[in-house]
């Protein structure tokens, strides 16, 4: 079903054929990257529809879905830098159930969710499977930090100010949205530190504006 057109769906198609035209067959992989608030998941899940609206199979997981067990997550302190950037998620388990597989295809099947963070424990098997020909989407956090870049064969960060972000958070699920708040320290101080490691934008396909999410727009860095 072809999908009303907007300034983001335009934005979409012109990524999908972007990518199409260097992927035409195959599986593919696909990273949306961006701080929480960022609005990775919700750009995600629109891409997806987007390769849909062209009949190419196209499935989404999340970053978020793959979180480690929660005395690992904080083994550090709870208000730790260190602990948000080296210690969210189980890149093991997302490789070795997701990734690997999809890669396979054939009769292979992949698992799009690999652990439940609210009970926090690892999540059912419920492998699926797909056409030799397919999109996988995975939105998250540190998406381009040096041990995962070779896993996307297109990337995609989405730049939003850090005051937008958290005022998004603040509506969604209550979060304080001054930045430099002490409840917020741990995750801002981890995507400072994800900055200065891993210098994502340097690193993406393609950078996102998604200050205002019904009419994103396509950043074109000076690469001198």
């Amino acid at each position: 079903m072809r999908l009303v057109t907007t300034p983001r769906v335009e934005l979409l198609r012109e990524l999908r054929a972007e990518i199409l035209h260097n992927y035409r067959v195959g599986r593919v992989i696909v990273g949306v990257d961006g701080i929480s608030g960022s609005g990775t998941a919700a750009f995600a899940d629109d891409l997806a529809e987007v390769f849909r609206e062209d009949d190419r199979a196209a499935f989404r997981a999340s970053i978020d879905d793959f979180h480690r067990p929660r005395e690992e997550r904080y083994a550090r302190g709870r208000a730790s830098a260190e602990g948000y950037y080296l210690d969210s998620f189980d890149y093991s388990l997302f490789r070795r159930v997701l990734v690997e597989p999809f890669r396979l295809a054939g009769s292979a099947g992949f698992q799009l969710v690999g652990f439940d963070e609210q009970r926090n424990v690892g999540e059912e098997m419920r492998w699926v499977t797909g056409p030799k020909d397919a999109i996988l989407i995975v939105d998250g956090a540190f998406l381009l930090r040096p041990e995962l870049r070779g896993i996307w064969h297109y990337s995609i960060l989405l730049d939003v100010p850090v005051a937008e972000a958290y005022r998004r958070l603040q509506a969604s699920i209550g979060a304080d949205p001054r930045p430099d708040a002490a409840s917020n320290a741990r995750y801002v101080g981890g995507q400072k530190l994800y900055a200065a490691d891993a210098t994502p934008r340097a690193h993406a396909s393609v950078v996102i504006d998604n200050a205002d999410e019904a009419h994103p727009t396509r950043q074109f860095l000076d690469s001198c």
